[in-house]
């Protein structure tokens, strides 16, 4: 395994991510096992629950874990490893767009549901673009780039949101 990648920080909504990638205990656990070798889905739901996979996938979204074809008693399966070993935080940013951030990273579990719901329904299963949820929201653009950071369900993908 290759030791010290550094996953560089310098857009402020990538702070969401640093932030959710351990703000469970369960996630903090599945973080912490994925450090130290290679895992299954299948281990990590064995030992974690619905819980340690949703950790996973999260984890597996915002590609803080690199995955590898492994042989098993059951057959070839992934197994997932944590990509990065530090974070480098280096960023001059606007206040109002360091607040809007900040306001998803500390709002409460059931206020960024409310959101979240909110954009699921905009979205539709598929995908649509940015613009289009700025405009219907009546969020900034950062706002909407950190909630989709923060989500499970969420992914951008160049100026469109997509349903995971």
């Amino acid at each position: 395994m290759p030791g010290n990648r550094i996953k560089v920080v310098n857009n402020i909504g990538d702070l969401v991510s640093v932030f959710y990638s351990c703000n469970t205990e369960v996630k903090k656990k599945v973080f912490q096992e994925l450090t130290k070798k290679w895992c299954t889905m299948e281990e990590i739901k064995e030992k974690y629950g619905e819980e340690g996979e949703q950790a996973l996938k999260y984890l597996e979204n915002i590609k803080f874990v690199e995955t590898q074809w492994v042989t098993t008693e059951k057959g070839v399966v992934r197994a997932y490893h944590t990509y990065y070993d530090l974070f480098q935080i280096t960023m001059t940013i606007p206040i109002m767009e360091a607040s809007e951030v900040l306001r998803v990273i500390t709002m409460s579990d059931e206020e960024f549901k409310e959101w979240e719901n909110k954009i699921l329904e905009l979205v539709k299963g598929g995908s649509t673009f940015l613009g289009y949820l700025v405009e219907n929201l009546g969020i900034s653009q950062i706002m909407l780039r950190a909630l989709i950071k923060r989500s499970d369900k969420l992914e951008i993908k160049g100026m469109r949101v997509e349903v995971l």
